[in-house]
């Protein structure tokens, strides 16, 4: 199989999906631009290589057709930027336009597709739509990983019109590099935090990762569907009342796979979710009626941190708390201290989902873990076990 190292890109085109899906502001600035940064490495090897390279990518969901906000028009500027060339803009991704202007493209330009999914063709995997995309280049590079889970025709029926000419971009490379270093190469001991609200979006990891870890930390809004199902009190904290037997199943499983499943012992409660709201801190299981748990509380922070630093892998998904509220941020601050500690110290740590980036970006923490993943829920299904359509269709 090719690779992005290996391939000839001289005088070639490339046609590169990457994951432009930045968030905008009212004036259409880009507020934040870790994935367009995160493709450069890709598109400047083409470039040095003597190649053009062509981009696509989505943005936001336009629900029919054109939409100014969504228009890849507003990234021109800061693409050109951080590439150091020059980039033209197509006002479509397939017909006669963006036909045209690939065939005037030279060795060292960039042409930039106006957003995929203002044709529906896109998301429904449209073959006759992914041969319109295939005919503007002679190679095709997938490098974004945050759709590698969806079987779209920019990402996995368009790779079948270049049956020798496909490759993943560095981002894929290393995201996949990463995540089979956590998956099937683990160093021990092997230690998993999850987060976040719910339990049922979690439920297929968990298992795949009860097979794998030596410890499994629980945290977030997800710790109450737990604490509930153990008869504990939980008040007015979030629970997911017909997950109950499935977390009870979750924690018969750790006991038989020899896993040590940590739940928070202590939490911050608040009489509301506000970020003024009052606050005290209870045991876990005895929350007030009318009160709700909003962070995990110091006992916990101490025991789930030395855990954490005495691990040689480390996997990060989902915050302990409402870390954007200040009041509660306290577990998701220590976890992500102890995870940087822990890396300083030899231990391979990957963090992964939204929210816990954002963490780690928060407390200017990027750089001292192992490896940040740049995809949410393509992550989330690689880690459940699941073949992504995306990387499929370039492995063959």
């Amino acid at each position: 199989m090719n690779t992005i190292e290996t391939f000839d890109f001289k005088k070639k085109k490339a046609l590169i999906r990457v994951d432009f899906n930045v968030p905008l502001n009212s004036s259409f600035e880009i507020t934040d631009d870790t994935r367009i940064r995160a493709a450069m490495p890709t598109v400047k090897k083409i470039l040095n290589s003597g190649g053009s390279v062509i981009l696509m990518s989505h943005l936001g969901r336009p629900k029919a057709g054109y939409e100014e906000k969504f228009s890849l028009k507003h990234l021109v500027k800061h693409v050109s930027k951080l590439a150091g060339a020059p980039v033209r803009f197509a006002s479509d991704c397939i017909g006669n336009v963006p036909l045209e202007m690939s065939k005037n493209l030279k060795p060292g330009e960039i042409l930039l597709l106006e957003n995929l999914r203002f044709h529906k063709e896109e998301e429904k995997g449209n073959e006759e739509f992914a041969q319109g995309l295939a005919s503007l280049a002679d190679v095709y590079v997938n490098d974004a990983f945050g759709t590698a889970h969806r079987a779209h025709a920019s990402t996995a029926i368009v790779a079948r019109f270049f049956p020798e000419n496909k490759m993943f971009g560095y981002l894929i490379e290393s995201e996949l590099k990463s995540m089979d270093k956590v998956l099937r190469d683990p160093q021990k001991p092997f230690t998993a935090i999850m987060g976040g609200a719910k339990v049922s979006d979690k439920i297929l990891i968990i298992e795949n990762l009860l097979e794998r870890v030596d410890n499994l930390v629980i945290g977030g809004g997800m710790t109450y569907t737990f604490i509930k199902a153990q008869g504990g009190n939980i008040g007015s904290s979030i629970v997911e009342e017909d997950k109950l037997d499935i977390a009870l199943a979750l924690i018969e499983k750790a006991k038989d796979k020899n896993v040590k499943l940590i739940l928070p012992t202590d939490n911050v409660v608040a009489d509301k979710f506000d970020a003024e709201a009052s606050v005290q801190k209870t045991a876990a299981d005895r929350v007030p009626d009318g009160w709700m748990g909003l962070d995990i509380g110091e006992e916990s922070i101490s025991r789930i941190s030395e855990i954490i630093r005495d691990s040689r892998t480390i996997l990060w998904n989902g915050p302990m708390g409402v870390f954007e509220m200040e009041k509660f941020e306290a577990g998701t601050r220590s976890v992500a201290l102890a995870i940087a500690e822990a890396t300083s110290r030899g231990a391979f740590s990957l963090i992964g989902g939204g929210d816990s980036v954002a963490a780690v970006n928060k407390y200017d923490l990027a750089d001292k873990v192992s490896y940040v993943s740049t995809g949410g829920g393509a992550m989330l299904e690689y880690m459940e076990g699941k073949e992504l359509p995306g990387i499929k269709a370039v492995r063959g």
